[in-house]
C-alpha cells in the first residue's frame, strides 16, 4: 500500500500513520528502531528495497529524505500557502517489516530535515542514520547525524571514495561505521580462524591482492598491519572486482586465502602441510551489510582502531 500526500505537513503524515496502524490493529511500538535514509530521487527505490530486506530481521520505521528538485509556486490552486513538502506512506508488502515514510522537501525546507524527521520518530527507539551514497564531511554536526545513535556510510558508493574516507577519518566518531568495513566481516572471520589453528607460528609478512583503490582492501590491509604488527604489501590485480587474496608468510610456508572471482564465491584455503580446502566466501550483499549494522547499535572498537591507527600505517601519505 502506497499513499501519496502532496503539499502536506508532518502532523498530517503522523495522523495518517496512526490511522493505518489502528486499521491494521498494530502498534508502532513494535519497531526496534528508526532508520533515517539520506538519499536522492535517483537512488531512492534501490535504497528502500535494501532497507525493506534488512528490516525483516530488524522491524523498523524507515524515514527516507529525498529532496525534490521541481519548482513550485508559493501558493497552490486553492489559495493556501504551499508547505513545500510532498510525502509517501508505505505499508504492508511495500514496506518490509515496518512502515516507510518518504519525505520530498522542496525549496528552503531541504535545509531543515531535522524539523521534518523529529515528529515522525518512533518514541523511545534508537535512531540510525544511513547515507547510501554521498555523506556529509562531518556526520556529528549534520542535522540528521546529530540525532542518530549509529551512523552508517558507504564511501564506496560516493563520487570520491578516498576523499570520503579521509573525511570520515578526520571527523571520526565512535558512532560512525562505513559499509566498506562491514563487507570484510567474512574475510576477517576466516583469516582469524586460520591463524587460530596450530601450529601457532608468528607471521613475518602479509600480502593482500585485489582491485586497485578498493576501500575494503585498504581496510583489510590496515587491520592486518595493526593486529599482526608486520609489514603488509598491497598488490593491485587488474582483473579483480574485490579482494582476491591474503597471503601470510610464516616459517613453515605461506598461509593463504584466495578468492579469484566473486561470481561463484568460491575460495581456496591453503595451509602448509595440508591439502587445499575449498570453501564458500560469497561477496556480501548490501542487505546483509545493512542488517549487520542495524543489529549492532554499539561502537565497533576494531573499526575505530583501524581507521584511526591502522590506516596511516599502510597509507602514510593520505
Amino acid at each position: 500500500m502506497i499513499i501519496t500526500m502532496k503539499n502536506t505537513e508532518t502532523r498530517e503524515i503522523s495522523a495518517k500513520i496512526d490511522e493505518l496502524h489502528e486499521e491494521r490493529g498494530e502498534a508502532a511500538l513494535g519497531r526496534v528502531l528508526t532508520l533515517l535514509i539520506s538519499t536522492n530521487e535517483t537512488s531512492l527505490e534501490h535504497d528502500l528495497a535494501v532497507a525493506n530486506n534488512a528490516s525483516r530481521e530488524h522491524p523498523c520505521r524507515v524515514i527516507a529524505i529525498a529532496p525534490n528538485s521541481r519548482k513550485v509556486d508559493a501558493v497552490v490552486d486553492d489559495g493556501k500557502p504551499h508547505t513545500f513538502l510532498d510525502a509517501e506512506v508505505r505499508f504492508g508488502s511495500d514496506a518490509g517489516a515496518g512502515e516507510i515514510i518518504v519525505l520530498r522537501p522542496l525549496g528552503g525546507l531541504v535545509h531543515h530535515p531535522d524539523t521534518l524527521v523529529i515528529p515522525l520518530l518512533v518514541p523511545d527507539a534508537p535512531v540510525v542514520a544511513w547515507w547510501p551514497n554521498e555523506a556529509p564531511a562531518n556526520l556529528s554536526t549534520d542535522l540528521l547525524g546529530s540525532m542518530a545513535r549509529s551512523r552508517i556510510t558507504d564511501a564506496m558508493h560516493s563520487s570520491n571514495p578516498m576523499r570520503t574516507m579521509d573525511d570520515l577519518r578526520r571527523n571520526w566518531s565512535s558512532k560512525n561505521v562505513d559499509m566498506s568495513w562491514t563487507r570484510l566481516t567474512v574475510w576477517r572471520a576466516m583469516l582469524a580462524s586460520m591463524l587460530d589453528q596450530p601450529p601457532h607460528l608468528p607471521v613475518s609478512g602479509v600480502r593482500v591482492t585485489g582491485k586497485k583503490d578498493y576501500l575494503p582492501m585498504d581496510l583489510l590491509a590496515a587491520w592486518l598491519r595493526l593486529r599482526l604488527n608486520v609489514p603488509v604489501v598491497i598488490e593491485d590485480d587488474p582483473n579483480a572486482t574485490a579482494v582476491t587474496g591474503v597471503y601470510l608468510t610464516r616459517s613453515d610456508g605461506v598461509l593463504s586465502l584466495e578468492r579469484p572471482s566473486t561470481d561463484d564465491g568460491i575460495a581456496v584455503q591453503n595451509v602448509p602441510g595440508q591439502s587445499p580446502q575449498t570453501i564458500s566466501v560469497p561477496a556480501r550483499t548490501l542487505e546483509e551489510c545493512l542488517s549487520e549494522e542495524l543489529g549492532r547499535l554499539y561502537p565497533d572498537e576494531i573499526y575505530a582502531e583501524v581507521v584511526t591507527q591502522g590506516w596511516d600505517l599502510i597509507n602514510p601519505k593520505r
